[in-house]
């Protein structure tokens, strides 16, 4: 998807590139470079630009052409040099948007792989040339490709670690050449000062293989310019790791390399640099160097013990907390319960003390009224009579008082009489008498309670009485016509509390009496039926001639 308010010269630049043959796309990709050196560096037009130029894949462009051979393209290494420039230039600063991952895992370590790659054709092509001019241009395009290299690692680091890893890399470290060697390890030294940390996290054996090809270089190579290059990236790596600097002086690889190295000739350009070398593989300083091992040792423990009580405190923090909480709420609930009492008790003694007021304003109005009504004569008797009231209501309420603290003091007292009493009669023997008397009293009990408990039953056959003769009312009702459809003395029956019943027993007396008379033949096979309808005209036969009671004669 193409950005927004494009560039005009980089659109006309990609549909040039899309219209031209292949081997002029490279030069037509040199226009780049005027165009990103017009725009002011650091300003938002120059990632506008660079956005510009991802968008329209000029920079995969850029990465094709560096892939290719170097024969088959126009203007040959001055055309591959310029691009390495553009290519850092374009990669460093540029915000790639939602083709992150892409720009980050792919674009980036395959730009830094080919720069590795045409450094070491480079590297043979230099090596292989025979006329000094063709030395010093190859050697100037091998110096534009590795400071492109360096350009984008100080843009990227996360790339050193692909570099360090890099075949090509340890080839181009490994080079006898002076000027090759000496431009390699000062990158490398670069590259180290961006990020020495990054030096720890490769594999051991690509470490070893740095590591032998500086402290070789510094010892074998006559080159007064390589040496002083290894003394500074050997001392470099040894006062940034020192886990580098304990391997120098422990390692069997590196014995007898202090021995060496004092040996080396004084005097020279990076003498101080070798004596401070020198200086760390001494066994004084190694010495230091294990105490502050150990130092760091103690204070990475102290770290992850420190590190791990305050997780463990924090685990247990939402604990505390809910327990804090519950705390202050449970205070705070008795507080308020302790508050609330006290205001009823104040509230309980306002109203108390209200009530003794009314009361003792009430007393006088009373008193007040009786005088009036009092006859003047009776006035002293009347108040006699008061106060003989109110003396004998104090005395009552006061000998309660004195009762009841008695009783309770003598409580303990009368508990143990009673348990005393309770053991003695428990051990002590009954004699003939006694247990006579006590036949005799259970004897009355139960007879008590028998006669009880044919009083029970006589009310419980009330009880059933009267619910049959609710239920026997309820169903009449049930049958019974509507007032509407009445007809004769049919509403009489429910006048008095006999005639259903008397209704009820005549019409099962008259189906008892229709089932007899029946025929034998219509009793075969015959179960015990329901009721039999019988006429109204029936029914209502002889009823008035039946005693009903609770009614009167007509």
């Amino acid at each position: 998807m193409k950005a927004m308010g494009t560039d005009p010269r980089i659109l006309s630049l990609a549909a040039e590139v899309a219209i031209s043959p292949e081997q002029n796309v490279p030069v037509i990709l040199l226009k780049l470079k005027e165009i990103i050196n017009n725009t002011p560096f650091g300003s938002s037009e120059l990632k506008k630009v660079k956005q510009d130029i991802y968008c329209y894949d000029l920079i995969r462009y850029c990465l094709l052409v560096l892939s290719q051979d170097c024969s088959r393209i126009q203007g040959g290494w001055t055309t591959i040099s310029q691009l390495t420039q553009i290519l850092s230039h374009c990669c460093v600063g540029l915000e790639p948007g939602e083709d992150a991952e892409e720009f980050y895992n792919e674009l980036l370590p395959s730009a830094a792989e080919n720069f590795l790659v045409l450094g070491r054709q480079l590297q043979t092509c230099f090596i292989n040339a025979a006329k000094g001019e063709e030395k010093d241009a190859l050697l100037h395009f091998f110096e534009i490709v590795t400071d492109s290299l360096f350009w984008l690692l100080g843009g990227h680091v996360q790339l050193i670690q692909n570099v360090l890893r890099s075949d090509h890399f340890l080839h181009l470290l490994q080079t006898d050449n002076v000027q090759v060697g000496s431009t390699v390890m000062t990158m490398l030294q670069n590259i180290l000062q961006i990020s020495s940390g990054d030096l720890l996290r490769i594999e051991g054996k690509t470490l070893h293989s740095i590591l032998d090809e500086v402290v070789f270089k510094l010892l074998s190579t006559p080159s007064p310019v390589i040496r002083s290059t290894a003394t500074r990236l050997l001392l470099l790596m040894a006062e940034s790791h020192q886990e580098i600097l304990i391997l120098l002086r422990l390692s069997a690889c590196y014995k007898g390399l202090r021995s060496l190295l004092n040996k080396q000739e004084p005097g020279t350009e990076f003498s101080q640099e070798l004596r401070q070398l020198i200086g760390l593989l001494s066994p004084k300083v190694y010495q230091e160097v294990e105490e502050q091992k150990l130092h760091q040792a103690a204070c990475l423990i102290q770290a992850y013990w420190k590190g791990f009580q305050t997780r463990k405190r924090l685990k247990k923090l939402p604990s505390a907390v809910i327990t804090l909480q519950r705390s202050f709420r449970s205070k705070r609930t008795k507080m308020l319960l302790k508050l609330s009492r006290q205001k009823e008790e104040e509230d309980r003694r306002l109203q108390l003390q209200l009530q003794r007021q009314r009361a003792m304003r009430l007393s006088r109005e009373l008193r007040l009224s009786m005088l009036e009504i009092v006859h003047p004569g009776q006035v002293e008797k009347h108040n006699r009579e008061i106060e003989e009231k109110s003396a004998l209501i104090i005395q009552k309420h006061w000998r309660g008082y004195r009762e009841r603290k008695n009783f309770c003091q003598q409580r303990p007292s009368l508990v143990e009489y009673k348990a005393a009493v309770t053991l003695q009669r428990a051990g002590s023997e009954v004699s003939g008498v006694i247990n006579r008397e006590l036949h005799s009293q259970a004897q009355e009990r139960l007879q008590h309670y028998f006669m009880g408990r044919a009083l029970e039953e006589r009310a419980q056959q009330h009880r059933e009485a009267l619910t049959a003769r609710i239920n026997t009312n309820i169903e009449q009702l049930m049958k019974a016509p509507s007032l509407k459809e009445a007809e004769g003395k049919e509403p009489e029956l429910f006048l008095s509390r006999s005639r259903p019943v008397a209704a009820k027993a005549k019409q099962a007396h008259l189906n008892t009496l229709k089932h007899i008379q029946a025929p034998w033949w219509k009793k075969l096979g015959e179960e015990a039926r329901d009721e039999i309808d019988i006429p109204k005209d029936e029914l209502s036969i002889e009823l008035g001639t039946l005693f009903i009671g609770g009614t009167k004669p007509p």
